[in-house]
């Protein structure tokens, strides 16, 4: 089914919408909207750990490719807490011409904890593809995320030798900014300026409300040896966590425990892993 997407891309792509609306019920998160259009969608909310409520998000199962358009929306209400994942990778397969578009926007009002841990984007050669994910904070709000993008398939030692990624990442809070990231890359700038070391597989983690104490204990957590490179800087109380490596496998694992570890540290509860990882 994969090979097939990727060998024949849609000549006209697709518009995919899904909003989400969570508020606090007392005793639990609700997922009070739930809007979609297209292949975008998601499972009925899982309650492991009591009040937060945990959502996996579900991408078009064939994939993205050029023109297709994926726009997401998510509300955080007061007092709220979520956890969203996703079951897989979000697959970019190679584009006949136009770019596949990514727009989502995150909004989490004060005294509510957002945690955003999906899986990796994998970016077939020959893709084209223009990402865009902002999340304002309001007030206390706190946050935790990861993003791990992968170029080409290093495990079947397929390069990136095509294509266009476009990927920006904005953090604010009560409007001001906090971070603010961007991979620009393609196959051409990539071979001419040795772009991301060489390395196929980069990766971002954030999380608020940390201090000097976390960034002492990420340091315990990180690796001595190997072909990956990671380091943290704190910004204000967002610590900023860096990947780059060539496993996708190593990343997760690698943010897997530094979420586990500082969970409990910053957020005050112990670390309820999503089911869907371990299938």
């Amino acid at each position: 089914m994969a090979a097939a997407a990727e060998q024949l891309p849609r000549i006209m792509g697709w518009r995919a919408e899904l909003s989400l609306g969570f508020r606090d019920a007392g005793h639990r998160t609700l997922l009070a909207e739930r809007r979609h259009s297209g292949p975008l969608a998601v499972q009925r909310p899982f309650y492991p750990e009591g009040a937060v409520c945990h959502v996996y998000l579900l991408h078009p199962p064939g994939g993205v490719v050029g023109g297709d358009v994926l726009d997401i929306d998510v509300q955080l209400a007061q007092g709220t807490k979520a956890l969203l994942t996703t079951p897989g990778a979000a697959k970019f397969y190679r584009s006949g011409g136009a770019s596949a578009r990514q727009s989502q926007r995150i909004t989490v009002q004060s005294g509510a904890t957002l945690e955003w841990l999906p899986q990796e984007s994998i970016f077939f050669p020959g893709a084209k593809a223009v990402l865009q994910t902002q999340i304002a904070l309001q007030g206390d709000a706190r946050l935790a995320l990861w993003e791990i993008q992968c170029l080409g398939r290093p495990a079947i030692d397929e390069d990136f030798d095509r294509g266009s990624i476009d990927n920006r990442l904005a953090v604010t809070r009560d409007g001001a900014p906090i971070l603010l990231e961007r991979l620009r890359i393609d196959a051409d700038s990539r071979r001419r300026l040795s772009l991301m070391g060489g390395m196929p597989v980069a990766g971002i983690f954030l999380i608020s409300g940390a201090g000097e104490a976390e960034v002492r204990a990420c340091g315990d957590l990180f690796p001595v040896s190997g072909r990956d490179t990671i380091g943290a800087t704190l910004i204000d109380d967002l610590l900023v966590v860096r990947y780059l490596g060539d496993s996708t496998q190593r990343a997760r694992r690698q943010f897997s425990v530094l979420w586990q570890t500082l969970r409990p540290r910053v957020f005050g509860r112990p670390a309820s892993t999503p089911r869907i990882w371990a299938t």
